[in-house]
């Protein structure tokens, strides 16, 4: 997720404007995604770079407003924004059982099935890294994986750290009548939601399906950086997932959760990483 959604506004505009598709998963739902070609001029990169956002956005918010499909356009990248089930101009459910980082793995899969690259490069923020550390670690056409916002939660709790935001006490405060009551740590998150258009019973869902079933690291073969706000509690001691990946590098920037909107620090990292 991100926090000055109010302020994004500019960067969308300047953004080029994707080609956008659906494709209908196994199970049924339609999953959108936004296609972006290189600059003119740019020599092409083989490998298209996928984005995955963050919990409560979608891939205008979290990759196109923000300044990150530009840069990844000027290096020759074609760029790939999965919107997540439930978000975005994705199919939208309030059922827990047709949510879960590992669902929405599959259809991260299917996208990138969908390209048909030798190669890919893959991009996930909070909620969107565990699918990515998923995929990764079942996808061998993954060549480099950027994870952000998160932290030894993946190593120790298997997933997002529900230790700072229960997925019980956020399910509830997404659906919350009264959202004024509702307890800072949280309150935020609901009004970020309500911000970019989001559907608040697929995101409840999605919350009361928060995968903890853990990331086979170890099979990881994708060069990995791992990215994290050094004040963001929900990406607390980022060493300890990089040292659990084998060869992962770190990257600390100045902020908190909400680096991948207001940082451009977080987004040179990501160019720098992605450009060979």
């Amino acid at each position: 997720m991100t926090d000055p959604v109010l302020d994004l506004s500019a960067g969308l505009a300047a953004a080029p404007q994707p080609r956008t598709a659906v494709l209908v998963v196994d199970d049924g739902t339609e999953i959108a995604y936004h296609r972006w070609e290189p600059d003119p001029g740019v020599r092409a990169h083989p490998a298209p770079v996928v984005l995955l956002h963050g919990f409560t956005a979608n891939t205008m918010v979290d990759w196109a407003s923000t300044g990150t499909v530009t840069a990844l356009t000027a290096m020759g990248r074609t760029v790939v924004g999965v919107d997540a089930r439930g978000h975005g101009q994705s199919q939208k459910s309030p059922d827990p059982r047709r949510y879960g980082e590992p669902r929405m793995a599959r259809d991260l899969r299917a996208v990138i099935d969908l390209l048909d690259a030798h190669e890919v490069d893959l991009v996930g923020y909070s909620m969107g890294s565990i699918v990515s550390l998923l995929v990764a670690a079942e996808e061998p056409k993954v060549r480099k994986l950027v994870v952000g916002g998160v932290g030894a939660g993946v190593v120790e709790l298997g997933g997002v750290d529900t230790r700072v935001l229960p997925n019980d006490v956020l399910a509830e405060a997404l659906l919350a009548d009264d959202p004024s009551s509702l307890p800072p740590e949280v309150a935020g998150m609901r009004m970020f939601a309500e911000a970019v258009g989001a559907d608040l019973p697929s995101l409840a869902a999605q919350a009361r399906a928060v995968h903890t079933g853990g990331v086979a690291l170890a099979r990881i073969t994708a060069r990995i950086l791992v990215i994290a706000g050094d004040r963001d509690p929900l990406a607390a001691r980022p060493e300890v997932l990089a040292d659990a990946i084998p060869d992962a590098r770190l990257v600390l920037v100045a902020g908190d959760h909400t680096i991948i909107g207001s940082s451009p620090d977080f987004r040179t990292a990501v160019a720098d990483f992605l450009r060979d």
